[in-house]
């Protein structure tokens, strides 16, 4: 598995990986995404910040996540201090064909390797309240829970909230 930054040359294969998400996503009853996000532009702008990032497999895109650090202001409804830097996990995915393959821990792994680099010590991660593998998946990997929120731009959706602190060094 190759864990790297998106290109421009990218957006159609990442964009057929959130095709192929989307109606399984939906069929579980998590209406994060859907036909209209997330888009072309979303991941444009992903990768002219430097934050999308990929896991290839023999050369097939199997997950993708925007690394940054960008934070909604409705995380200060579960008591964060959205002005305290963290690294934030958005639009992480998984294709179906590579699902239960360990991308998702690779990816996020990598966001942690980036945090270190950048002397980051907080994560943060919403996601779907219908999204259980992700509720299963970041309790495993050190994450707790912090609270649910609403999101401006998704209205009548619940999101949970998962953050893990590294120590300092």
């Amino acid at each position: 598995m190759l864990i790297r930054q998106a290109t421009l040359l990218d957006i159609d294969p990442v964009m057929q990986l959130v095709k192929a998400v989307v109606p399984l996503m939906i069929e579980a009853g998590n209406f994060q995404w859907d036909d209209t996000y997330p888009n072309p532009e979303v991941f444009e702008t992903d990768i002219q910040l430097q934050q999308l990032w990929l896991a290839e497999i023999d050369g097939a895109i199997a997950g993708i996540a925007a690394i940054t650090t960008d934070q909604e202001a409705e995380y200060a409804k579960v008591g964060w201090d959205t002005n305290e830097t963290a690294i934030v996990i958005h639009r992480l995915a998984v294709h179906p064909a590579y699902q239960g393959k360990g991308i998702a821990v690779a990816l996020l792994e990598k966001a942690e390797l980036i945090a270190i680099n950048k002397n980051i010590h907080i994560f943060r991660v919403d996601t779907n309240s219908m999204n259980k593998a992700t509720q299963a998946l970041f309790p495993r990997l050190g994450y707790g829970f912090a609270g649910e929120i609403d999101l401006s731009f998704r209205p009548s959706l619940l999101f949970y909230c998962y953050e893990k602190r590294l120590a300092v060094r």
